[in-house]
């Protein structure tokens, strides 16, 4: 079962983005394309993955942005850890609920 969740929201952060907080992706055509991460989430204890919010760093600063979701899984002697697809609709529950507390924090 595939299911392609996107979130839209303003992005209007007004910290400065680390180089760290990029990567760089393959879309379907073979074109490298650069995204910042939005957060990260610990999904260790529930489903033994963790989990990234991604959107394109060309979207300008304030611009609505387009969420993109994975399971993000480092393997020991990794330097980079891979992108998966999320599974299960559990994992889909919990990561909608963490991005809304996240969000929810934010405009507090």
């Amino acid at each position: 079962m595939s299911h392609n969740h996107e979130h839209h929201h303003d992005h209007d952060h007004d910290h400065d983005h680390d180089v760290d907080d990029l990567i760089t992706l393959i879309d379907d055509e073979g074109n490298e394309v650069l995204f910042r991460i939005h957060m990260t989430i610990d999904g260790q204890e529930q489903f033994n993955k963790d989990y990234v919010l991604l959107y394109d760093a060309s979207t300008p600063e304030g611009e609505e942005v387009e969420l993109l979701a994975y399971a993000y899984i480092q393997e020991e002697g990794e330097a980079d850890g891979r992108l998966l697809e999320i599974e299960t609709e559990a994992e889909w529950d919990m990561i909608e609920e963490v991005f809304n507390a996240f969000e929810a924090e934010e405009e507090e």
